[in-house]
Order: structure tokens, then C-alpha cells, then sequence
């Protein structure tokens, strides 16, 4: 037995829906973050929940890249394709590298479900599979034998085949057993014998590996140099709700999350839901409007009022939100993207949610829209979107997407004195001296660097003022239809966004060598692939720049200067072009899009293709 030292590797399980793939992998994921590795997850599964089994529509798989090094993508082509059954092989064999290797599970190729994935003759056999590496091992039988002396069933005893699986690959890759099996204890704490024949699954197939001949080399993925920290391994879904958590109790404020459940953004209200003891509030209402009017009210009360969602929600939730606009409220909406249009592919990603974000509600009703670039920049992105929710008096839509919400990566666990304090700036007294010299509170009235309104908490003695969707007077807050009012309001609102330019920064560009006539620019998820691709391109001599934007309205001050100095400009995006559009028709630079929307990450490879194409069309 040998071991082979490689510096990173890219692991698919996949299997039927109830096979147990998202949590074979998330161990797996697991087992890598304790290791110290840097990796980046990939899970992908059906929106079903019990496809039929054995079909192409019920698989689900789960993809990690782990490595030495720092990773941005959980990688194009899996190195080991871990295949529980004829569809899962069939729906993910063509992922594979050539030369990679894949294990299949053959006690589930039987004639019935080799037909029900659409194969004439069992691939293992027939020698279709001759480009890779297989082993196949009848995972089920091994691990029945191995749970035989728990009494339990043999349906009982099977399911546990997914611990099998990540016993195998857990020894192939050096991966640390101890957290694996302190997770099983607890799973199944009040179920012994579950427990036991889970225990006994996983060591039977870390011993597998150990002792079949079929097996004569494992590998070693070393730890990736990171800072110095203490680290989690976490998904943006919870970062999302840590970084909201965070920036309420940085501003003194209790977090109120009015919601309606909706894939895949349900994960925010549920880890909200369990730290009551910080000061949150989470209120599961009876549809998208109750859960963004509850938000509302409760920003009025003086709370931080923060909805969450998905595209379709975001349409419903789109009155309300306008009615947050004429308020001007605090508010975070997060918005976690996913295939669309209507019910779409609720389990896959996508980003195409950007310009009803922008421009999805009637009337004039310009918000800020930031989006964070990966699973763990959600935590800062969010307590970005509250500074600004506070400072400005605004709604903040903050867009997240299915592939970053469900897909993890370490992440440096902040220092409690890291996050600085928000001044939620309650007003106190009266702000407004009348022609007979009387003082009195006007709602409207206007801080002047911001352009904020008061935030006047009900019941303070003297700040008595009305609210509602009807146009409110300048200052004064009286209902007012006067045209010239309603003139200048919508041009303040307006006005009052775009001040966000002063805290979002300059435009963040990576350009090492300043000479690039080509730029890449994007926004979201795109980040890992994008950066990926041109450190490949960079690492073969070419030059090329990076540009990717959190702030997506108002766009930084600088942006029109950034996409002028190059001769070439690629946006790609998970949609049919909406950024792209936006800098057309905002700086009249000919944007070049680069665009798919088949409901899954950006491969590295096709950009670096895409862009090699652009740079010998430019000259470079």
C-alpha cells in the first residue's frame, strides 16, 4: 500500500433522493474543514421530496473540491464519482475527468433499475466505462453483513450503505474519522442500534479500503495555509443569519424576521429561529405579503425588520416593499435566487432576479441592492445591508443565490470586538420650530448628508406623526397631492440612494499588472469561477482584469472610469444579460455578455475558454 501525495481533489456521491447523499457529503465536507483544508461545496439535488426511485428525475448528488490550497469553485470535473445506482451513474458519469475513477454500488445494478435509468446493458460490464477507473464493490451486501449482529431489517440495514461509501472514501483520502463518528453518536443518540449499525457501517468501510487489493494506492490532501482564526465550516444561508444576528446587536437593535417558507431560503428562518436568546424574533406568516408588512411594522417599532425570500416571493412581497420605499423604513430583504420563471427549478441556482430587484415595484421606488460573492461573504454582505438599511432609512434588497445559500466554505469566526457599532440614531425630541415658534416633530424632515429621515419610535412623548402609502409633504409628513411635491419626493427618494456611493467604496478590480485590455466583470456567485479562470489565463502569460461588484445599485461612483480604461469588457452571468444590459445603458460601454442559465455554477473551463477567445479577438 502506497500513498500519493496530490494537492487537491474533486469528489462527487450521488445517488437516489433517499439514499442519503447531501449528508454523506456535508460528513465528508466535514471531515476535510477539521483536516484544515480549503474546499468549496456544490450539493444539487431534486425539488421533489421522493422522486420515484431509481430515476434519472430523483437523483441528488453532492459535489466537494477540498485542497492544499485556497479554492474558489467546488470544481468542474469530479476525480472520484461515488455512484449508489444506475441513474446516478448515468446522470453524472460524463461529468467525470477521463482517467478519474468511479465506484459504483452493484448490488443496485439489477435489470429493473438498469432500465429504469435508460441503459440497454449494465455499463460496469460492457466496457462504456473504459475511459475511467471503476470499482465496483456491492456496497449494500458488505454493509447488511456488517449491521447483521443489530437485528435490524435488512431495509434498515441498507440504509446505511452511505456510511459505507464515506468510510471508503474517508480512508482513500486521509480523512479524519473521529468527527464522523461523534457526529453518528449524536444523530442517533436515542436510537442504539441505528446508531451501532451506522458506527459499524462507516469502519467497515474505512476497512474496506484498508485491506481489499483493489485498493493499492490512497492519498494525502495536505492542510492549505491559512490566517490565524478559528474556523467553521458554514453555508450562506447561515451566514446570512449570523451576519444579521451580528449587525442587530451592533446596533442595539432586536432582529424581527417576518417569512413565508420558500425554497431556498428557508434555511435563514430556521437557523433564526433557534437564538430567540439574542434578541430575535422569527414569525412564520401565512404568505409573502404578511411576512414583508410584518417586517415593516416592526422596523417602525424600532426593530430591526429584516424579510426573506426567494424570486417568486420577491414578486409577491413587491407592493409592501413599495410601500417600505414611501416610509422610509429600515428594512433587508433578502432575496436567495433560484430558476425561474414561476415555480422554475426551485432547488437549482440562478441570477435573474437582479432587475426586479431594481425595478420590480410600480411607481418611482429606487433601494439599494448588494450581493455578496460567496457562502462566507454572505456574513459580511449582510451586515453591510443593515448599515445601510439604518444609515439611509431604506429597504436594502440583498441578493443571495441557491448555489451560495447551499454550498459551503470555511470561514473565519469574527472576533466579538471586531464588528463595529451601528447607530440606529432613534430621534429623541422635536426637530422643527413653527412661524409661532412652537417646536414640533416633522417625520420628513431630512438629515443632510444622508438625506434620512427620522426613525421616531411610537410612544416617544412629542413625535406623534402619521404613516401610510399616500405621498407625504415635504418635512412636514402631511398627506399631500400637490404635483411639485410629489416631484421633489421621488427626486429625494431617488437622491437619498444614490448617496449610498459614499460608504460602498471605489470598484473592487484585480488587474496585477495594470496593462489588460480585457476585463471581466460580474457580480454574485460568479466571483469563484470568474477569479479562477483568470488565474488560470494569468498563469499562461495573458493579461487580464477582474472586476466584481457587491453593489449593484447604486453602482460605486468610480465604475464608468473602470470599464472605460479597457478595450474589451465580458459580463458573465447566470441570466440572459441583465448586468450587462444595466452598463450598456448606464455608460454606453459595450458590454460583451457572456451568459447561461442551465440552473448550475459557471464551470471554470467554459469561461477560461470564452475569455481566450476575446483575448486573441482584442490582440492579446
Amino acid at each position: 500500500m502506497t500513498t500519493k501525495q496530490i494537492d487537491s481533489i474533486v469528489v462527487r456521491f450521488a445517488g437516489d433522493s433517499g439514499d442519503g447523499m447531501q449528508l454523506t457529503g456535508d460528513r465528508f465536507t466535514q471531515e476535510s474543514a477539521v483536516f484544515g483544508n480549503d474546499l468549496a461545496t456544490l450539493p444539487n439535488f431534486p425539488a421533489e421530496i421522493r422522486a420515484p426511485q431509481g430515476t434519472l428525475a430523483g437523483v441528488s448528488s453532492f459535489q466537494v473540491q477540498v485542497a492544499e490550497h485556497a479554492v474558489l469553485t467546488p470544481g468542474d470535473a469530479p476525480d472520484v464519482l461515488v455512484a449508489m445506482n444506475p441513474a446516478a451513474l448515468r446522470v453524472n458519469a460524463g461529468d467525470v475527468a477521463r482517467g478519474g475513477t468511479i465506484i459504483v454500488d452493484t448490488q443496485e445494478f439489477t435489470a429493473r433499475n438498469l432500465t429504469k435509468a435508460g441503459y440497454r446493458s449494465n455499463p460496469v460490464e460492457d466496457g462504456s466505462l473504459a475511459d475511467y477507473i471503476v470499482h465496483p464493490i456491492d456496497m449494500t451486501s458488505l454493509t447488511v453483513a456488517a449491521v447483521k449482529e443489530f437485528g435490524l431489517g435488512r431495509k434498515d440495514a441498507a440504509r446505511a450503505k452511505n456510511m459505507f461509501g464515506l468510510g471508503l472514501l474517508s480512508w482513500m483520502y486521509g480523512r479524519p474519522t473521529e468527527s464522523t463518528e461523534a457526529f453518528i453518536r449524536s444523530r442517533f443518540a436515542n436510537k442504539p442500534a441505528i446508531r451501532e449499525a451506522n458506527l459499524a457501517a462507516f469502519r467497515a468501510g474505512w476497512n474496506y479500503g484498508e485491506t481489499a487489493e483493489a485498493f493499492a494506492v490512497s492519498y494525502d490532501v495536505r492542510p492549505a495555509p491559512m490566517k490565524p482564526g478559528r474556523y467553521r465550516n458554514i453555508t450562506g444561508n447561515t451566514a446570512l443569519a449570523y451576519g444579521l444576528m451580528a449587525a442587530a446587536r451592533s446596533a442595539g437593535l432586536e432582529l424581527f424576521l417576518g417569512a413565508y417558507p420558500i425554497t431556498p431560503a428557508s434555511d435563514i428562518l430556521h437557523e433564526l429561529s433557534k437564538h430567540a436568546r439574542f434578541g430575535v424574533t422569527t414569525f412564520q406568516a401565512e404568505d409573502e405579503i404578511a411576512g414583508a408588512c410584518a417586517a415593516i411594522g416592526a422596523s417602525y417599532g424600532g426593530a430591526l425588520g429584516v424579510t426573506s425570500t426567494s424570486g417568486p416571493g420577491v414578486c409577491l412581497k413587491s407592493e409592501a416593499l413599495g410601500l417600505a420605499v414611501s416610509l422610509e423604513l429600515p428594512l433587508v430583504v433578502v432575496d436567495v435566487q433560484r430558476g425561474g420563471p414561476s415555480t422554475g427549478l426551485p432547488t437549482k441556482t440562478e441570477q435573474s432576479d437582479l432587475l426586479q430587484a431594481l425595478f420590480g415595484r410600480n411607481g418611482e421606488a429606487p433601494l439599494p441592492v448588494i450581493a455578496p460573492r460567496s457562502s462566507a461573504d454572505c456574513f459580511a454582505a449582510a451586515v453591510e445591508a443593515v448599515e445601510i438599511a439604518i444609515r439611509y432609512r431604506t429597504p436594502v434588497m440583498l441578493l443571495s443565490d441557491g448555489y451560495l445559500a447551499n454550498g459551503s466554505e470555511p470561514w473565519q469566526i469574527p472576533q466579538p470586538g471586531d464588528q463595529p457599532s451601528i447607530d440606529p440614531g432613534f430621534a429623541t425630541e422635536p426637530n422643527h420650530e413653527t412661524d409661532d415658534g412652537a417646536r414640533a416633530f416633522w417625520p420628513y424632515k431630512r438629515e443632510p448628508e444622508t438625506l434620512a429621515r427620522p426613525w421616531a419610535v411610537p410612544g416617544t412623548p412629542g413625535l406623534e406623526h402619521r404613516i401610510g402609502g399616500i405621498e407625504k409633504g415635504d418635512g412636514h409628513g402631511n398627506i399631500s397631492y400637490e404635483p411639485d411635491n410629489h416631484d421633489l419626493m421621488v427626486r429625494t427618494r431617488q437622491a437619498k440612494v444614490d448617496r449610498v456611493t459614499q460608504v460602498i467604496g471605489d470598484t473592487w478590480v484585480d488587474d496585477p499588472d495594470g496593462d489588460a485590455e480585457l476585463l471581466v466583470i460580474g457580480w454574485g456567485s460568479t466571483y469563484g469561477p470568474v477569479a479562477e479562470a483568470c488565474t488560470r489565463l494569468r498563469k499562461q502569460g495573458q493579461s487580464v482584469a477582474h472586476a466584481h461588484l457587491r453593489a449593484l445599485n447604486p453602482f460605486p461612483h468610480d465604475l464608468g472610469e473602470v470599464l472605460r480604461r479597457y478595450s474589451r469588457v465580458v459580463c458573465p452571468e447566470m441570466n440572459l444579460g441583465q448586468l450587462s444590459m444595466l452598463l450598456r445603458a448606464r455608460y454606453l460601454v459595450d458590454v460583451v455578455g457572456h451568459n447561461q442559465v442551465r440552473g448550475l455554477p459557471f464551470q471554470v473551463a467554459e469561461i477560461e475558454d470564452a475569455l481566450l477567445t476575446h483575448l486573441q479577438e482584442v490582440g492579446r
